[in-house]
């Protein structure tokens, strides 16, 4: 009985999420739900009309000697019938599908972008999330567009076989019930034949994920270099082979269970109905004499559409049933409440930055907590640098001063006014932002320096002076197309491949060029040498001077002259104050810098040196 709800419960939720997807497609495309509808209808009107009364037409005039005017007559009046739907399905199939598929594939991701824009960061780090999202992502356009068609071949294929029952049952009674063998086939062992299937897809999702990271990694040129570089190949080749093994195995498993299941499903869907009806109206015509030549046509004529349509309908169930799976994620992900929404609406920030204060500031991510009870205060024109050691919660501060992750405790203040309750956009744009982890995007320069921004006049000469300061002007200059060259070569052959640390000092040419009262840099130099790295902090320290700064590194000689420095340990500040004064502590931070000192030197020991 359990099982039977759950079942139950499973077919309700799929037409549920069926129903979802109708109203979506119908929003973002109305006239290819109506012509979906349309085609079905004519589809099993030609089924019907062709093996019922066409052929009892034929017949029946053949036999009671009708004038031949009268039937070329009307099996002229049916090709017309059949050239006007013939020529609609051309003109659905060739300009309306094409066109609205594409609307349709159009809609459906521009909602599942948004929302990506739209849900916080935390969604991208719950592996369970960002599975769905990803699975919802997967060819979404055409599995709603398939859903449409679906889902009116059941509403249709219901009716037609009612019609098709009806018209059997006026013949001859018990003809209708040589009917529930294809039903015994497709819905008995149909079903459960295609619940062998789904449960050998969803087992093999492991080994299905493994086969294609190792298929991604083979043909992206980020892994190229070490793959040929070094023995990773053959870990990956023994993945790709134990995966592969997995599938085996699996379609083993399942190989006889699908196989008897499908044997029976087209002996019932199939002999036991074509070869019942024919022994039974040819018994009616010849013996019993209760049915003419022309109905006896009309019975194998129904036969054989009663089979197709019920098929039809079987597949059309199973696709609701399985597309619910699929579009059970796509619900999900687009009705899923924010956090922390990007379109947030509230007080509108003052472009005068004044203080930023974290009062007892604590955050726990994945139940663990990574922030512990933080007080500081950031104010207007300080320099300020965080720096400990990997995994101390610098980035973490950045996050939670950008608001991509709210506090678990505590509260951020930006001019004393507690950050949740602004309008988030216009709280974000105070902040400049030039992060560790660089992408570029598949643009030209400048509009990697733009990031979206309107290009007002004057812009060029900006997006130049930018570039000047992060020390990469000269490397832009020598490509192609100077600051429109593409940055990649996917989309253009004379597009540019830069190396790690030019992409880097892109990166830190976006936050030079925006005007923003606070400027945020998140290790801009991790992928810099000693001297291009100097060249950097000197044009950070500089453009500072105008601003309120914030950064993080890990090499102490580049926050000599910061303001305030953070040392951060666990989560917790250990140490504040400036370079000098941590330096006279003789602590944390004196023991790390003298480190860092002996391996830029190279010698023994710093002591007595000017640090």
């Amino acid at each position: 009985m359990k099982e039977k709800a759950k079942g139950k419960m499973n077919l309700l939720q799929a037409l549920g999420n069926n129903i979802y997807v109708m109203k979506l497609g119908n929003e973002i495309s109305r006239s290819r739900v109506i012509h979906a509808f349309i085609t079905k209808v004519f589809f099993y009107f030609e089924w019907i009309f062709f093996s019922a009364y066409f052929k009892k037409y034929i017949v029946n005039a053949l036999d009671t000697g009708k004038e031949a005017r009268g039937i070329f007559l009307f099996i002229l009046s049916c090709g017309v019938l059949f050239f006007g739907i013939n020529l609609y399905r051309d003109y659905m199939e060739n300009v309306i599908v094409p066109l609205t598929d594409t609307r349709i594939f159009h809609g459906v991701y521009l909602r599942l972008y948004q929302k990506a824009r739209n849900v916080e960061l935390r969604c991208y780090e719950n592996a369970d999330f960002y599975n769905k999202y990803t699975m919802a992502i997967d060819d979404a356009g055409t599995k709603v567009s398939t859903i449409i068609d679906s889902f009116w071949g059941i509403f249709t294929g219901i009716v037609a076989v009612v019609v098709v029952f009806y018209t059997m049952f006026e013949i001859a009674p018990l003809s209708v019930l040589f009917i529930i063998s294809p039903m015994i086939g497709n819905f008995l062992f149909g079903a459960a034949w295609n619940r062998f299937v789904v449960e050998r897809y969803q087992e093999n999702a492991s080994n299905d994920k493994v086969i294609n990271y190792v298929n991604r990694i083979m043909y992206l040129a980020d892994y190229a270099k070490e793959i040929r570089l070094s023995n990773v190949f053959r870990l990956l080749t023994r993945q790709y082979k134990d995966a592969t093994k997995g599938s085996m195995d699996l379609a083993d498993k399942y190989a006889f269970k699908t196989a008897v299941m499908e044997f029976f499903k087209n002996e019932f869907t199939f002999t036991v109905i074509f070869e019942g009806v024919l022994f039974y109206a040819v018994y009616e015509n010849i013996v019993t004499k209760r049915i003419s030549l022309a109905e006896l046509t009309v019975m194998t004529g129904l036969m054989v559409s009663a089979t197709w349509i019920l098929i039809g309908l079987f597949e059309n169930i199973m696709n609701m049933v399985k597309n619910g799976m699929f579009i059970s994620n796509l619900r999900t992900f687009l009705e899923y409440k924010e956090e922390i929404p990007e379109d947030q609406d509230g007080i509108m920030a003052e472009t005068e930055f004044e203080t930023l204060e974290f009062d007892h500031v604590s955050f726990s991510y994945q139940q663990e907590e990574t922030i512990r009870d933080l007080c500081f205060t950031i104010k207007k024109g300080e320099m300020i640098a965080l720096v400990g050691h990997n995994g101390a919660g610098k980035s973490t501060i950045i996050k939670l001063m950008l608001r991509l992750y709210d506090p678990t405790e505590g509260t951020i203040r930006l001019n004393g006014i507690d950050i949740r309750k602004y309008n988030l956009r216009s709280y974000r744009k105070l902040f400049a932002t030039a992060f560790q982890d660089v992408c570029l995007f598949g643009m030209t320069v400048r509009e990697n320096i733009l990031m979206g921004e309107e290009a007002v006049p004057g812009h060029e000469e900006k997006v130049i002076e930018a570039l000047k300061k992060a020390g990469v002007y000269e490397k832009i200059q020598q490509l192609p197309h100077g600051i429109d060259t593409m940055m990649t070569k996917e989309f253009d052959e004379e597009g540019a491949v830069l190396s790690g640390g030019e992409s880097q000092k892109v990166a830190v040419a976006r936050a030079f060029y925006r005007k923003c009262p606070v400027k945020i840099f998140d290790e801009p130099s991790s992928a810099l040498d000693p001297i291009a790295e100097y060249e950097l902090f000197k044009s950070i320290m500089e453009d500072g001077k105008q601003n309120t700064m914030i950064f993080i590194s890990h090499r102490l000689s580049s926050v000599k002259n910061a303001d305030c420095v953070l040392m951060l340990e666990q989560g917790r500040i250990i140490e504040r104050g400036s370079h000098r004064e941590l330096m006279a502590l003789q602590g944390s931070y004196a023991e790390m810098y003298r480190k860092q000192a002996m391996n830029y030197l190279a010698v023994d020991s710093v002591e007595g040196m000017e640090l």
